[in-house]
């Protein structure tokens, strides 16, 4: 299989850069192949441009996003790492989502709508914040998210939703045995999710 791990942290000593680099060197060791998307060290322009949206004409899109579908077309499993800022995905995550998720790549022009283009493909997430789990569950802050922002993507693109991985109470100068615990989490959900399926042909 091949893994898309699209991290958005602007930080590269992060804990969010740590789970990324952690998954793909799991699923590495179960054989598969892994691209990595650093958001902000790519400099990703996360705002949507006019030309880019559906209308009456064909939308047009940038170098940029279609560097990204051509680099993304032959991913089966696209794993979202992300810290949660005022309960949300950081904004340069949801512009990634709309310019490069958008019609032409996550869906198509269908009759009387759209059609999903991404079916097959799998989605799981692993996010952090500050916020305790307790917090995050008795607000309905996690099942807000999963459901506006996981479950939309995955219903709109085709994806199935594998997991998503949440971190709550995670600040600054946390233990050393607290992030070792959330990397062994992280490594214990790709290989559960993913040592079924064989490696890749040569």
């Amino acid at each position: 299989m091949k893994h898309a791990v699209i991290l958005a942290h602007p930080a590269r000593k992060s804990l969010n850069a740590a789970i990324a680099r952690t998954y793909a060197e799991a699923v590495r060791q179960l054989g598969h192949e892994v691209v990595a998307r650093d958001l902000y060290a790519m400099r990703f322009d996360p705002c949507l441009k006019a030309s880019e949206i559906p209308g009456p004409k064909a939308p047009v899109f940038r170098p940029d996003v279609l560097r990204e579908r051509e680099g993304l077309a032959d991913v089966d499993v696209f794993a979202l790492v992300y810290p949660l800022w005022f309960n949300a995905p950081p904004a340069i995550l949801k512009g990634y989502i709309d310019r490069v998720f958008g019609m032409g790549f996550g869906f198509v022009p269908a009759f009387g709508g759209t059609e999903p283009n991404l079916k097959g493909r799998q989605l799981i997430s692993f996010s952090t914040s500050g916020a305790p789990d307790s917090w995050m569950r008795d607000t309905g802050a996690l099942s807000g998210l999963m459901s506006l922002f996981d479950a939309h993507l995955g219903g709109t693109c085709g994806l199935k939703v594998v997991d998503h991985n949440h971190f709550g109470g995670m600040v600054s100068g946390i233990t050393e045995e607290a992030f070792a615990e959330v990397m062994t989490k992280v490594r214990t959900s790709a290989t559960a999710h993913f040592r079924a399926h064989p490696p890749r042909a040569a």
